[in-house]
């Protein structure tokens, strides 16, 4: 069996080269792909789980800071993105070496792994609670197969349009969970009350640096950018990939989230399925449908992001290349299994320390990228300097920035109490000033080459 991906697949996905100008999407179905990322429960769950432990007003400061952050962060890296072509595992090879790179590109497929096992478990869940006869096992089956044939066709082919029909029935989903709670509780304050009797005053900055935790959109933002055209570059770096999306996944979710968990809550502690449960309660067979479209958007960039980095991480260790819809499928084989192993707890756990690498990564790319002037260099500038980072096999400033400014960051984390709220703030100041520092004090040849063969 060939098993060598086709020219079409290639092309469409650019796992081992820069997206050229003419392969690149208009804004309009890039914008379609990219905000399948805004619907998910948990960005509900955040939100409420903030304001119970900070406060509702810390919440809601900490939401606006992190609108704020995101949108300047993400905005930069969706310059460097659409003007390189460039890709996460690609650009981070000239950050840590060709070897070195291979770790981030293992960290994205982990992570993007694990959000489509959490995602694809709460609809799993959600249509068992309907349907209590099919056993938990077959709907699990059901929604990973479903999940991974999505994700057979292309963002610039397929993904545009499948989560731009289902975007307005979100939207009306979050309208209509929101009115149906007013007509049965009422249009209550009790939302605008949670939390502590008497929130710390540094509450807001707890919120923000719990969303640090989801620095991962950082490079979820990488590998959708790199589609646009560079016409277009203005647009997506202030409008797509900007405030208007972030404002509308952290804040606009965020706020719903607060008002549902405050109005419905029954004092259990808040999650995703608690959540789930109450919008089910609340709409039924309607509550159903909105849950399954939330989850299965934000799963369309779950399951490709994760099957596109292990196609590259593959080709970097093994020099194997796969096409995409074989990597699917072995992503679908894993969280089949890891539904039936009910590890949960355990990758909670590994996604709180991926949390403190991720934050890390960002801050070195933001670096290389501010400092080196890269934003509005021309293709083959791109070009040169990712060519050159391939001939390397570990490059000191950053695998040093990374290893050092990680260790910081989980050991803050593991310290507790309070101090722990400053393991990605430090994580982020510490990787973002030992690179610079290291990356112009020591000289070009500071990396190590690969070994010739």
């Amino acid at each position: 069996m060939n098993l060598q991906p086709s020219d079409e697949e290639q092309n469409s996905d650019f796992a081992d080269r820069p997206i050229p100008e003419d392969q690149r999407m208009n804004k309009g179905p890039l914008t379609m792909a990219w905000w399948a990322v805004c619907s998910s429960m948990c960005w509900l769950v955040f939100s409420a789980t903030m304001a119970i432990n900070f406060g509702t007003v810390n919440a809601l400061i900490g939401l606006g800071l992190t609108v704020i952050c995101y949108s300047i962060v993400n905005g930069i890296i969706a310059r460097y993105a659409i003007n390189s072509g460039l890709s996460v595992a690609l650009f981070s090879r000239i950050l840590f070496g060709r070897s070195g790179a291979a770790l981030a590109t293992l960290i994205f497929f982990a992570c993007a792994t694990y959000y489509g096992l959490f995602e694809g478990s709460v609809i799993s869940i959600a249509l068992h609670s309907f349907v209590p006869a099919v056993p938990q096992k077959v709907m699990n089956l059901f929604v990973v197969v479903y999940s991974v044939l999505l994700v057979f066709g292309s963002v610039q082919k397929w993904l545009d349009k499948f989560n731009g029909v289902l975007l307005p029935f979100y939207l009306i989903g979050l309208i209509t969970a929101t009115a149906l709670t007013i007509y049965d509780v009422g249009l209550t304050t009790q939302w605008l009350h949670l939390g502590p009797a008497h929130p710390s005053r540094f509450g807001w900055f707890s919120s923000f640096a719990y969303l640090m935790g989801v620095w991962i959109m950082m490079m979820f933002t990488f590998d959708y950018a790199r589609f646009g055209k560079k016409r277009d570059v203005k647009y997506h770096a202030r409008l797509n990939f900007g405030w208007p999306f972030y404002f509308f996944t952290f804040f606009v979710n965020g706020l719903v989230g607060i008002f549902l968990v405050g109005s419905l809550s029954s004092g259990d502690k808040v999650s995703e399925l608690s959540v789930v449960f109450a919008i089910l309660k609340l709409m039924g067979v309607g509550g159903l449908f909105f849950v399954w479209v939330s989850q299965t958007r934000i799963n369309t960039a779950n399951f490709y992001l994760a099957a596109v980095n292990l196609q590259s991480l593959l080709q970097t260790i093994l020099s194997l290349k796969l096409p995409r819809f074989v990597c699917a499928t072995v992503i679908g084989v894993l969280i089949y299994l890891l539904m039936l192993l009910n590890v949960f707890e355990y990758i909670l756990q590994a996604l709180a320390y991926q949390g403190v690498i991720v934050v890390a990564w960002v801050s070195i790319a933001v670096m290389h990228i501010v400092a080196t002037r890269h934003s509005q260099g021309s293709q083959g500038s791109f070009t040169q300097e990712w060519e050159d980072s391939s001939q390397s096999s570990f490059n000191f400033p950053g695998i040093a920035a990374w290893a050092v400014s990680t260790a910081c960051g989980i050991t803050i984390m593991e310290w507790g109490g309070a101090i722990a709220d400053f393991s990605g703030p430090i994580t982020a100041v510490t990787a973002s000033l030992l690179y610079g520092s290291l990356k112009f004090a020591l000289p070009p040849k500071a990396s190590v080459p690969s070994p010739s063969v």
